[in-house]
C-alpha cells in the first residue's frame, strides 16, 4: 500500500518528492519520510509520524534538506506501529545506504536474527530494515549487485527503492509481486514511483517494472534488467491524463470531484464498444476466439471490495443474458477454498489498479487450472493486464480519494459490456433484447447527471441521520449489490457502522437490530422485485425505523412510505445498479463531510492493497 518516490537530476530533489509524495499520500498516511545526498556527499533525511504535513512542517522548521538526488515514502503500517522510528527510509548501521519499501518481507525474522547476531544494530520494528542491512552486508563497491544479492536472500511482495551516500549518481529500485513501480523520464532528469499522478507534473513518458525486475536509474537514463542481471528492453508509453486531471478542479474533496466525474467515465468507458446496430464490440480488445468463449460452462468472478461489489453486478447480468452458472468469490477466499475449475470456467477478475495481491494470487491460482482469464483494470501495463489472456480497461482516469467511486460504475460498465458481448457470441439471448440495453446505456450519463445535480438535497437527509451509530441497506436482485457498496461507502469514510442485506434476510436476524435511531436505506427502483422490496421496508417501518428510499421519480407509493426519498430517473432494470448507487456516494460523502471527518484518506486504509 505504502507510496514511494525517487527523483535524481539537476533540481532540488526536496520539494519535487514532497509534492510527488502529497499525490500519493492516499496509499499510506501513518507516517513520511524523506533522504537524500546533500552537497556533501552524506546521505540525510527526515522522518514524521503521522500525515505527511508532519514532515512538511519539521522541513520548514530546522530540518532543511537539500540534494539532487533523494527517495520519500508515506507509510501504511503493516510491521510495527505508526512512529517516527518506524518510518521509511530505512538506515543501515554505517548510515551510508537508505531503503525505501513497500510489502512485506515475509522471512525478515531470521534475517534479522542472523544480523544481530553478526553485531547490527536496529532502530525501528519494521520488516524493511533488514534490507538497509543486508544492502550494507553485500556492498563491495557496485549498488546493483548489492542489491541483486540482498534480493535473493529475502522472501515476499515488494517495492523498493534504494539511495547510498557510496554511488550518489544513482538510484536503485525493485519490484516483486503486486507492488508497483513505474519510471518517469525528463529532460535529464528521472523520476520513480509508486502511481502514475506522482510524476504527471513533470512527465509522461514512463517504463513500468514488472515481477522480477532491478532499474539502475541515473538523471540521463535507466538500465532495466531482471534478478539475474539479464537486460531487459521496454517500450516507452506515453500517459493521455494531464496533471489536472489528478487534482480536485475546485470541489473540496477528490471523492466529490470523482463521483462527479462519473458522467463522462460512463461515457469514455463505452466509447467505440457499441458500434451502429447498437451491439457491443470488444472482439479487438479481448482478442480470445470466439470458438473458446462459446465452450464455456462456467463463468467465475472475483475481486476484493468495491471490485467485488461491480462484479456482483456483472454476475446477475452474466447468468441473465449468458445462460450460464456463474461464481462470484472473494479473491481473499479464492486461494483457500476447494476450487473447481478447469479450461472451459471463464475468470472474470475485476481490479481498479490491476495490483491488488489478493486478485493477483487468485488469477495465478485459475491460470494453473487452465481457465481463461479477462481482467478488468483501469491501468494499462497493471499486473493483471499482463497475466490475463486479455483486459477490458474502465478508462477512470486516475482516482485519488481512498474510497472508490468511479471505480465501480466504470467496473459495473465494463462488465455490463463484456455481458452483451458474451451473450451475443454465444446467442444466448434475444439479438433486439441485448441490443435494447445496449441502447439504454447511452443514457446512463445524462441519468446520472440527473442524480447528481439532487447533490445539495441529498445533503439535507445527510443532515439528519448523520448522528446514526447504524445503518442498514437494503437491496434485492441486481442492487443487492448496490446495498452492499452504499453500506461500504459510509462505513469507510464516516466511520457509521453499515451493512448491506439482501431485503429478504431481514427477517432472518437484522431486524432485530432496528430502532429508531437505525436508519434503513432501501433501493425500490422499477424491477421484477420492486413489490417484495416494498414489503420488506413496510417491516422496518413497523419496528419505528427512519426510512430512506433510493426511487425513481414519481414514485407515489415510495414517497407516501419513506421519511426520505433519494430521486433517480427510470433506467433499465439490469442497469439500474449504475444510477442507483449515485445517491448513495453522495449520501456518505456529506454524512462524512458534516461530520468533519478526512473523507480523502479514512483512518486505517489505503487506496490500493498489494499485501495480503
Amino acid at each position: 500500500m505504502c507510496g514511494i518516490v525517487g527523483y535524481i537530476g539537476s533540481r532540488d530533489s526536496v520539494p519535487i518528492i514532497m509534492d510527488s509524495l502529497r499525490r500519493l499520500e492516499y496509499r499510506g498516511y501513518d507516517s513520511a519520510g524523506i533522504a537524500v545526498i546533500d552537497a556533501d556527499g552524506k546521505l540525510v533525511g527526515s522522518k514524521a509520524e503521522g500525515k505527511l504535513a508532519n514532515l512538511a512542517a519539521r522541513l520548514l522548521n530546522g530540518e532543511s534538506l537539500h540534494g539532487t538526488t533523494g527517495v520519500g515514502h508515506t507509510r501504511w503500517a503493516t510491521h510495527g506501529r505508526p512512529s517516527d522510528a518506524n518510518a521509511h527510509p530505512h538506515m543501515d548501521c554505517s548510515g551510508r545506504f537508505a531503503v525505501v519499501h513497500n510489502g512485506i518481507i515475509e522471512n525478515y525474522a531470521s534475517l534479522r536474527a542472523r544480523l544481530l547476531a553478526d553485531g547490527h544494530t536496529f532502530t525501528s520494528e519494521t520488516d524493511t530494515e533488514v534490507l538497509a542491512h543486508l544492502i550494507e552486508t553485500h556492498y563491495s563497491g557496485d549498488i546493483v549487485a548489492a542489491v541483486r544479492e540482498t534480493l535473493a536472500e529475502v522472501r515476499g511482495a515488494f517495492a523498493l527503492g534504494v539511495i547510498s551516500s557510496d554511488a550518489p549518481g544513482r538510484l536503485v529500485f525493485a519490484r516483486n509481486g503486486a507492488t508497483p513501480l513505474i519510471v518517469g523520464l525528463g529532460d535529464h532528469e528521472m523520476f520513480v514511483a509508486s502511481d502514475i499522478p506522482a510524476m504527471l507534473q513533470y512527465t509522461r513518458k514512463i517504463v513500468i517494472l514488472q515481477e522480477g525486475e532491478v532499474v539502475d536509474v541515473g538523471s540521463d537514463g535507466y538500465t532495466l534488467t531482471g534478478f539475474d542481471g539479464q537486460p531487459i528492453e521496454r517500450e516507452v508509453q506515453q500517459i493521455s491524463w494531464d496533471a489536472t486531471s489528478a487534482e480536485k478542479a475546485g470541489f473540496k474533496h477528490f471523492m466529490l470531484k470523482e463521483i462527479f466525474e462519473q458522467p463522462n467515465v460512463i461515457k469514455e468507458t463505452l466509447a467505440g464498444r457499441i458500434d451502429g446496430n447498437h451491439d457491443v464490440q470488444l472482439s479487438s480488445e479481448l482478442q480470445i476466439d470466439e470458438i473458446v468463449l462459446r465452450a464455456m460452462t462456467k463463468i467465475s468472478i472475483t475481486g476484493c471490495g468495491t471490485a467485488y461489489h461491480a462484479g456482483m453486478v456483472g454476475m446477475y447480468l452474466l447468468r441473465a443474458l449468458c445462460k450460464l452458472p456463474v461464481e462470484m468469490e472473494l479473491a481473499s477466499e479464492f486461494r483457500y477454498g476447494d476450487r473447481y475449475m478447469d479450461a472451459r470456467t471463464l475468470t472474470v477478475a475485476m481490479s481498479q489498479s490491476g495490483e491488488t495481491a489478493d486478485t493477483i494470487e487468485a488469477v495465478k491460482i485459475a491460470k494453473e487450472e487452465g481457465a481463461p482469464i479477462i481482467g478488468i483494470s483501469n491501468v494499462v501495463g497493471s499486473h493483471l493486464s499482463r497475466m490475463a489472456d486479455a483486459t477490458l480497461y474502465t478508462r477512470g482516469g486516475p482516482e485519488i480519494s481512498v474510497a472508490a467511486t468511479k471505480t465501480y460504475v466504470s467496473q459495473a460498465i465494463a462488465v455490463v459490456l463484456l455481458a452483451l458481448y458474451l451473450a451475443r457470441v454465444r446467442k444466448s439471448a434475444p439479438l433486439e433484447r441485448l441490443r435494447e440495453i445496449a441502447e439504454g446505456t447511452k443514457l446512463l450519463p445524462a441519468a446520472v447527471d440527473v442524480v447528481l445535480n439532487t447533490s445539495d438535497d441529498v445533503k439535507k437527509v445527510a443532515r439528519k441521520i448523520r448522528r446514526a451509530r447504524s445503518a442498514l441497506f437494503l437491496g434485492r436482485y441486481v442492487n443487492f449489490p448496490t446495498a452492499l457498496e452504499g453500506a461500504l461507502k459510509l462505513k469507510e469514510i464516516s466511520y457509521i457502522h453499515a451493512e448491506g442485506y439482501a431485503a429478504g434476510e431481514m427477517k432472518h436476524g437484522p431486524i432485530a437490530l432496528l430502532d429508531p435511531k437505525t436508519p434503513v436505506v432501501g433501493i425500490v427502483t422499477e424491477g421484477r422485485v420492486r413489490e417484495k422490496i416494498l414489503s420488506n421496508i413496510q417491516e422496518s417501518k413497523a419496528r419505528e425505523a427512519p426510512i430512506i428510499l433510493v426511487a425513481n421519480y414519481g414514485d407515489e407509493e415510495a414517497a407516501a412510505l419513506a421519511d426520505h426519498v433519494l430521486w433517480v430517473p427510470r433506467v433499465e432494470e439490469l442497469l439500474s445498479p449504475i444510477v442507483n448507487v449515485i445517491p448513495l456516494q453522495l449520501l456518505a460523502y456529506h454524512i462524512a463531510d458534516i461530520e468533519g471527518k478526512d473523507v480523502d484518506q479514512p483512518r486505517n486504509l489505503a487506496k490500493t492493497v498489494t499485501v495480503e
